[in-house]
């Protein structure tokens, strides 16, 4: 047979193709057994494994008698894995859960998790809304469900500026190394109590890995990891008490604070008008943040501790202690009132235009004299003023940590000079000694400064979550004891004395003690029913009882209320007696029962 050189080259060509065929699909094997084999097996696990993690219950929060304040509920949203989405109509896949395409297509471009992590597509569905999906389970396979933990406010707007709201994470706290731990869709504190005591409450989240067939349904479960249950919280608050101060409001603006006199336990802080918290737990959307926001009222500002107003006459208590201490003015000090004084060119009212006649400290107190502490600033003068104002807790911020309060402002010489330039003069000393002029303070201040006429001189530091034992005061006030009592009388009398201007807020439960003030917003001489409501003036009572051993001490103010007397007095009163109420319940019942865990270790 002859040789065909052809025929052989041919063949090897061919063999030489085939060795490299088969060195490239060896080599291949190889790749895939041994370099990339781990990745391969964890990639064939995951197609038919699932992680889904489990929510932590989150702490509850109790009022100080052992009243839960929320709730735990489910949280239910509809996830897919990334992979799977390329099998989905997106259209079809919009209709379905009734979510405009453009909604899910942003969430689908924004996320940045892994391709094995669910991308959350709604949120927040109803019990309607998931029947629906697992019935058509098999259209959608991908699909899964997935449970979280949020909110319910049991009293809905009542303390909600005090208690606070959750919500999802935001850039700089998904940044935040305290926040590693937290899933990326949890709900975490945003605000309030549950901001401050966010990594208390909130627990530790567990998961399940479960085994699905191809729709994508649950075969077993592999492994669990329980979750962390979060720890329960016992604030100072007296939930009835709250909830009758805010409704006492009505639709007023204004703020409320209520203070333990022989503690610093906050009772209550109100701010008017408030939100529902409730929106937040359930996911708000942006039309509700754009119209909350927006509003020209302001709900998300805390006016207990972040406005400042003048506070009318409700500051004679600090001028008349500053004028005996310094030795100004004694009890029996005699000043006839003709209803103004003229220095100058300027004429000083006081709101009795006829006058109040000839009177002592205690009268002055009561029926709320502007003439007689006109006298006693003008004795004292501006920086002795402002010195006993400081000394009874105005003009700094109360230490308080929900929120970034404001100071207020106590006026001195030394504060004019370096702010305006200008030398101090002696009207202005009149408008400073009646709380008017340059002067500002914060409800909060004010509760603090009578809950410090209240005790005799301690200052507390202002306390969130109840106490079990009496904690020590801050300082002692530089004030004597006899101050204190004259002072004391004095308030007892604006209540409950015919002439007194708080007669509004007498009691047939107790015997309140109070001091009522009107702040001026523009200076008018007319007939305040007749102003437009900006500009009216606004309304204050300051108050404590009982007497002999205080148990609550409180400011009320009413933005443009008018007098103190009658917009300020009446919510006092049924506030304070809310809760006497609720204290003689608790008495009755008995202590109630120890809470799971306290935050004293916090």
């Amino acid at each position: 047979m002859p040789y065909n050189g052809k025929a052989l080259e041919r063949l090897l060509t061919i063999g030489v193709f085939v060795s490299a065929l088969f060195f490239i699909l060896v080599m291949r094997l190889w790749q895939l057994q041994f370099l990339r084999g781990d990745e391969y097996r964890r990639l064939s696990e995951e197609n038919r494994l699932r992680v889904v993690k489990v929510a932590a219950p989150r702490g509850i929060i109790f009022d100080r008698n052992g009243i839960p304040l929320v709730k735990n509920s489910p949280y239910y949203s509809v996830s897919v894995n990334p992979k799977e989405l390329g099998q989905m109509d997106l259209t079809l896949l919009s209709n379905f859960l009734k979510v405009d395409r453009k909604s899910l297509e942003d969430r689908i471009a924004q996320y940045k998790g892994s391709l094995y992590e669910p991308i959350k597509l709604k949120e927040g569905l109803s019990f309607k809304e998931l029947a629906l999906i697992e019935s058509r389970h098999s259209d959608y396979p991908g699909l899964q469900i997935e449970v979280d933990v949020t909110r319910e406010y049991l009293y809905d707007k009542v303390g909600a500026h005090l208690i606070g709201y959750l919500g999802k994470p935001n850039q700089s706290q998904s940044q935040n190394p305290e926040f590693k731990d937290v899933p990326p869709d949890a709900f975490i504190g945003q605000w309030g109590i549950e901001k401050l005591y966010d990594r208390y409450l909130r627990g530790m989240p567990g998961e399940r890995i479960i085994e699905v067939d191809a729709l994508g349904r649950e075969i077993r479960l592999l492994q669990r990891s329980p979750p962390m249950r979060g720890k329960d919280l016992r604030l100072a608050l007296d939930i009835s008490l709250q909830k009758e101060a805010e409704y006492a409001f009505g639709e007023k603006t204004g703020a409320l604070v209520a203070i333990k006199p022989d503690t610093g336990e906050l009772l209550a802080l109100v701010s008017k008008p408030s939100f529902d918290p409730n929106i937040f737990a359930r996911g708000i959307d942006s039309r509700q943040w754009f119209e909350l926001n927006s509003n020209a009222r302001k709900p998300f500002l805390n006016r207990a501790l972040q406005s400042q107003y003048p506070p009318g006459s409700t500051f004679k208590i600090a001028t008349a202690a500053a004028a005996l201490e310094e030795g100004v003015m004694e009890p029996e000090t005699k000043v006839t009132c003709r209803g103004s004084i003229d220095y100058g060119r300027w004429h000083f009212g006081c709101w009795q235009r006829k006058g109040h006649g000839t009177l002592s400290l205690h009268r002055a107190i009561v029926e709320s004299c502007d003439v007689y502490f006109y006298e006693a600033g003008k004795r004292l003068g501006i920086d002795r003023i402002a010195f006993f104002a400081r000394e009874l807790g105005l003009g700094s911020e109360s230490g308080l940590v929900l929120v970034k309060e404001r100071k207020g402002l106590i006026p001195d010489t030394q504060w004019k000079a370096e702010k305006k330039n200008q030398a101090w003069y002696l009207g202005e000393t009149f408008n400073a000694s009646i709380g008017q002029g340059y002067v500002s303070v914060t409800p909060f201040q004010m509760a603090q400064m009578i809950s410090i006429v209240a005790n005799e001189g301690d200052m507390y530091n202002p306390l969130l979550l109840m106490v079990k034992e009496k904690p020590k005061p801050l300082r002692k006030v530089h004030l004597k004891e006899e101050t204190l009592r004259i002072i004391k009388d004095a308030l007892c009398g604006v209540v409950n004395e015919r002439s007194g201007t708080g007669w509004a807020a007498r009691s047939s439960v107790t015997r309140i003690c109070g001091k009522t003030g009107t702040s001026q917003v523009v200076s008018v001489r007319r007939d305040s029913r007749y102003l437009p409501e900006m500009y009216r003036d606004h309304a204050w009572f300051v108050a404590f009882t009982p007497y002999e051993k205080p148990e609550i001490a409180l400011s009320v103010m009413v933005e443009h209320g008018g007098h103190g007397g009658s917009a300020a007095a009446p919510i006092a009163k049924r506030s304070i007696e809310a809760y006497l109420k609720s204290l003689e319940q608790t008495s009755i019942k008995g202590e109630p029962s120890e809470i799971q865990s306290t935050a004293a270790d916090y």
